[in-house]
């Protein structure tokens, strides 16, 4: 037997309290310290931001990554620690850019790991599922299985049988006619339908669509309409667009604003309402977004004349009946009439969307009363919402500059500009690389806000070619995606931790487990206006709690899904189809000539075999002019490189550099 005096004792408990209080403050500072990032993933070639945050301050951590086997690929320490006040927590830096090995890995700091994964297709998934979403949110039609999945549901709210407010009614349409106003998708958690707020989020949609031509053509997202004549995402807007059509009096051209019914609905999924539904009051917001939407709409479908013939012109004619309303009627501001209750989106200002709606209509039309209506000293910059439209009206005229005059256009841009650079130097020198900063931002349905943001970079990125607002904007969608202030990805159904109690009545109701996927929630908003318990933290970019409950923070919306979707799918866009590589490039291949090249804007193609289609790319891979002659005049484009795409009948592909000087 070994005999242990009481000092040895003693001596042996002094030292296993020291292990044990040691072993107590590792783990209590390993669970203080958290580490956020982007729960999708990180693309090849782009930067690549880890976060490690903390509540209380911490010196910079050592942190390792391994790859699939466990091999050291990466080590380091983080950089300076940051105090950021949105969360009221103290940030540090992890630069992984260097990793462009596709593949899962695992980053390691302080005792805690995460995994996450490096690819080329990172958000092929989830930018499906933004997209997916409005399919599931139509109204006035069933959800089968064979495109819903579990999400099949019964039909609810034909909308056949909708009747005439007092608040709307007309001497052609008096108190309690009755109208019809199917299809359309639900605004939100709710089960209404609301113009103003269709007006964004439609418009963002056909923007995606517009920018983005090639790349959504070649885009399915399993609706019923998959493998007709139009893409699937034309097809989805239009569901939309002809209810929107259904809101505009015939007579005088007047847009009700909303069709709701007196009350929100309860818990309940759409084929056990039977409230009565309404069409309610006119307002110039409603006109304005509509003629704004029509007009755009109209263009675009303007190429799919032969699958629906006389779309684009009625859209034009709704349009302009629309906005010769609003010239006639410019100050009816929305407020719900006694007895409603349900949304209200009302603006008391709607000179953003006069110059949006002259903006489009002009674009569309190229009528100069139209273009006499913009005043480009009254449009403002910032961030898009429902109640803010003048950066769509800045994103259209630099999208279509040749409609404009330089001086203009210029303006425009530098206006455009201003925002994007402040958007920029907020992602590269904030505590935790985002663009949300301001006060302003981190409102009611903060994430959209966020979403627009990254609009703004893309597109900044697209007028300037300068790809450091494209290089910010990649970095600024890792804040939805869980590099934020809760740790959420804050998108249903994707990520490490995502919401999974949505305000959201068809998700709530279904009886699935899961929330519908590819939603995005309203976000962080310490206004807290549905007065629940739960959230987070009190702090603007904490403040947020995944419960039914939190309308205010965890509801979704069109208007939030839609820059989400554009976002996501610009991303993916620029990862995997705006690139042209070297291998591309059959330089020993004399099948097809390009001359003159360099072209002063005109040249000939030559080729051994029928050419049957040219494309031509600039070099940020927007198209700039489509055709089918080999004989191509292009006297209007700026000097530079672009590329040539030739499509040939036996099915051949060529691409081919062009220089215009």
């Amino acid at each position: 037997m070994t005999i242990i005096n009481k000092f040895t004792r003693n001596k042996m408990k002094s030292k296993l309290l020291t292990i044990t209080l040691l072993l107590i403050t590792s783990v209590c500072f390993s669970q203080a310290i958290e580490i956020r990032y982007n729960q999708l993933g990180y693309f090849n070639d782009r930067d690549k931001i880890i976060s490690i945050t903390s509540k209380n301050s911490f010196s910079p951590q050592a942190f390792t990554v391994l790859d699939a086997s466990d091999n050291v690929v990466l080590s380091g320490t983080s950089e300076t620690v940051n105090y950021w006040s949105d969360s009221q927590e103290y940030v540090s830096k992890a630069d992984i850019s260097s990793i462009n090995t596709a593949g899962a890995y695992k980053f390691q700091a302080n005792g805690l790991e995460v995994l996450f994964n490096i690819g080329t297709d990172i958000y092929q998934s989830i930018s499906d599922a933004s997209l997916k979403y409005y399919y599931y949110n139509r109204a006035s039609t069933s959800i089968s299985a064979t495109y819903g999945g579990i999400y099949a549901r019964s039909m609810g709210h034909p909308d056949t049988n909708v009747r005439v407010h007092s608040s709307a009614a007309s001497s052609a349409r008096p108190t309690n006619t009755i109208i019809s106003s199917p299809k359309g998708w639900y605004d939100a958690g709710d089960y209404n339908k609301y113009i103003v707020n269709s007006g964004i989020s439609t418009y963002t949609l056909l923007a995606a669509y517009e920018h983005y031509e090639t790349y959504y053509q070649a885009k399915t997202i399993n609706i019923p309409e998959t493998g007709g004549d139009l893409p699937d995402l034309l097809d989805e807007i239009k569901w939309n667009l002809d209810w929107m059509l259904t809101m505009q009096e015939p007579l005088d051209g007047g847009v009700y604003h909303k069709l709701t019914g007196l009350n929100f609905s309860g818990r309940i999924m759409p084929n056990n309402y039977n409230a009565t539904r309404y069409v309610i009051k006119k307002s110039t917001a409603a006109a304005l977004n509509f003629a704004a939407v029509m007009a755009m709409a109209s263009r675009v479908y303007s190429n799919y004349e032969t699958e629906l013939p006389g779309y684009s012109t009625a859209l034009i004619n709704a349009a302009e009946a629309a906005y010769a309303w609003a010239e006639s009627n410019p100050n009816v501001y929305f407020t719900n009439p006694a007895g409603v209750n349900t949304g209200q989106y009302g603006d008391t200002n709607v000179t953003d969307e006069f110059q949006w709606a002259a903006v489009e209509l002009f674009i569309t039309t190229g009528n100069t009363n139209y273009s006499n209506d913009i005043n480009l000293l009254s449009i403002g910059n910032g961030t898009p919402s429902w109640q803010y439209t003048d950066p769509l009206a800045l994103i259209s005229m630099l999208y279509h500059d040749s409609a404009f005059s330089s001086s203009d256009i210029n303006t425009a841009k530098n206006i455009f500009l201003s925002t994007a650079d402040a958007l920029k130097n907020q992602v590269d020198n904030s505590a935790m690389n985002i663009t949300m900063g301001t006060s302003n931002d981190y409102v009611w349905g903060s994430n959209g806000v966020a979403s627009n943001q990254v609009i703004l970079l893309i597109r900044a990125y697209e007028i300037t070619n300068d790809s450091s607002y494209l290089d910010s904007a990649y970095v600024a969608m890792d804040y939805l995606l869980g590099r934020n202030g809760t740790g959420y990805c804050y998108v249903s159904g994707f990520g490490d931790i995502s919401p999974v109690n949505p305000h959201h009545r068809i998700s709530d109701s279904d009886g699935v487990t899961a929330p519908i996927p590819g939603m995005l929630c309203g976000g962080p908003n310490p206004g807290r206006q549905d007065g629940c318990s739960g959230y987070i933290n009190t702090s603007k970019a904490g403040s947020y709690v995944d419960s039914w409950c939190s309308y205010a923070s965890n509801e979704v919306t069109i208007n939030w899904n839609a820059p989400l979707a554009y976002g996501l799918n610009a991303l993916n866009f620029y990862q995997n189809g705006a690139s042209l590589s070297v291998n591309d490039f059959d330089l020993s291949d004399t099948t097809l000539t390009v001359y003159p090249n360099p072209t002063q804007g005109e040249f000939d193609l030559k080729s051994t075999r029928k050419i049957e289609s040219v494309t031509v790319y600039n070099a940020i891979g927007k198209i700039v002019h489509t055709t089918t002659s080999s004989h191509i005049k292009l006297p209007n484009i700026q000097d530079g490189l672009y590329f040539l795409r030739v499509n040939t009948e036996d099915n051949r592909t060529y691409v081919k550099k062009l220089l215009k000087r």
